[in-house]
């Protein structure tokens, strides 16, 4: 990409200087090395992006959904055609393997722009309920705070269902994983969006973050983070009276009732608890399995975990890459001696980076087995290549340990009896539950449970979280009596 885009900001359909000389390093974590640096946004920056959002929003709100519909397509295939590009970028900003790019962190971040397509297509923005109109319209201007750790596919999530809707954003990237984030904005140049429409200032969470949930320009601010951003933002929002949408942590269950085909859901859940390196918040980290099935259970694991190739995320061949910055790193180490201290018992992994690795975030994939759902590794968030394999004598106990956790965004059930899957589900706290590892869904709704956050994203929910519900009476006949 254009590395002199790396000190501007996207405003008001142009690229412009920030308003300070502040800067923002950031690192390749393969080698641990500077490879750019990025304006520092201040609360300047944002005034300039709101009020272009603003005066962009009069018009925008009043487009049609065709035209709308229109503008994503454009930008969607704008995006299939620089898949490479962006691939790329995320492999030297955060380190995840380029196959993975190529078949993920692309693909679905493509994904949420064809889901909006497809809500537009069908969406009533305005119905009757007898003589009552129900009209929906966008909420205004939309303040989009996106992670490191899925840096295309969380901008998406938010920025194609707010376009959908009508609305005008302004949009705080991760200032960890900034490349893919100016490559998309210069694809929403490049497809024509009407000047204003979409904004990005770089910036930290303090600075631009703080800014922007604050604004009273802002009607509604999304984030995706941890939780102690999610509550950062809202007390920020709160003075201003604005929706906030937050989707934060998880610790999120993967239930393996007896009747499951271990040796092909054991080496998938690893798998799902491991991709994207464990750095993903709806991860299936605890692994909860029958006791008297827990030394098959853990055959399998140790077999699994032994196929992942951890290296150079530039090569075809690697599967997992390096965790993405350095703070993340000493977290997962931290984590890893604590559930050693604990007593769980390591069956694969462990402290350091793997043998033979002498630079780069590499971490080494581990699994705990024998865990006790009071252990802080069951409890709290990890967010690396960190299982936990936790076992239950009964079904009610499998659920209580599922839900005996202060998140509740992910989870997963296995099992052959596809009512008795179903049934599980239903009693795990969770936004969203995978029975038996199905495909991922672009229209599924997203969000959490308990602290894990408000409001949900995906497809129609995630565009109605940027609309607001107008009620006519009388719209649809002539109206008489006293209005109450």
């Amino acid at each position: 990409m254009d590395m002199t885009r790396t000190r501007q900001f996207y405003i008001d359909g142009a690229w412009v200087d920030p308003s300070s000389d502040e800067v923002i390093a950031f690192t390749d974590p393969a080698t641990e090395t500077q490879i750019g640096s990025i304006a520092a946004g201040t609360a300047a920056d944002v005034d300039r992006a709101v009020t272009a959002a603003r005066r962009a929003f009069v018009g925008f709100s009043a487009t049609t959904p065709q035209e709308r519909r229109a503008l994503l397509g454009r930008i969607l295939a704008l995006m299939e055609a620089r898949a490479e590009d962006l691939a790329q970028a995320m492999t030297r900003e955060m380190g995840t393997a380029i196959s993975f790019s190529r078949a993920a962190q692309v693909p679905f971040g493509i994904a949420h722009v064809r889901a909006a397509i497809e809500v537009l297509a069908k969406y009533d923005f305005l119905t009757l309920k007898g003589p009552t109109a129900i009209v929906r319209e966008p909420i205004g201007v939309c303040g989009l705070i996106t992670p490191w750790n899925w840096p295309l596919y969380q901008i998406t999530a938010k920025v194609a269902p707010a376009l959908a809707a009508g609305c005008s954003v302004v949009l705080k990237p991760s200032e960890m994983s900034p490349l893919s984030a100016l490559i998309f904005a210069q694809i929403m140049h490049d497809a024509g969006a009407p000047p204003g429409v979409f904004n990005l200032v770089n910036g930290t969470g303090p600075e631009v973050g703080a800014a922007i949930a604050s604004h009273p320009g802002i009607d509604m601010v999304s984030i995706t983070g941890s939780v102690r951003a999610g509550v950062l933002v809202a007390q920020a929002a709160a003075v201003t009276v604005k929706r906030v949408v937050q989707e934060l942590g998880g610790k999120s269950p993967n239930i393996l009732l007896p009747d499951a085909d271990f040796a092909r859901v054991v080496p998938l859940g690893i798998a799902s608890a491991f991709r994207n390196v464990g750095q993903s918040c709806s991860a299936p980290t605890r692994m909860i399995v029958p006791a008297d099935k827990l030394a098959e259970v853990e055959a399998l694991a140790r077999a699994h975990a032994a196929t992942i190739v951890v290296g150079d995320p530039a090569d075809p061949a690697t599967t997992m890459g390096p965790i993405a910055n350095r703070a993340q790193f000493d977290r997962v180490q931290q984590m890893i001696h604590i559930g050693i201290e604990e007593g769980a018992r390591m069956i694969c992994g462990g402290p350091g980076q793997p043998e033979g690795v002498t630079r780069g975030l590499y971490a080494r994939p581990t699994i705990f087995s024998g865990v006790r759902t009071d252990m802080r590794i069951a409890q709290e968030e990890i967010f690396g290549p960190v299982l936990c394999i936790l076992p239950y004598t009964t079904e009610e106990e499998a659920i209580a340990i599922a839900n005996d956790t202060v998140f509740g965004l992910g989870g997963h059930v296995q099992s052959a009896d596809l009512d008795r899957a179903r049934r599980v589900a239903l009693r795990v706290r969770s936004g969203q539950i995978h029975i038996n590892h199905p495909a991922w869904d672009a229209h599924a709704a997203f969000g959490g449970y308990k602290q894990s956050g408000n409001g949900r994203e995906y497809g129609v929910f995630g565009m109605e979280e940027c609309l607001e519900t107008k009620s006519i009476l009388g719209y649809g006949a002539e109206s008489s009596g006293v209005a109450r």
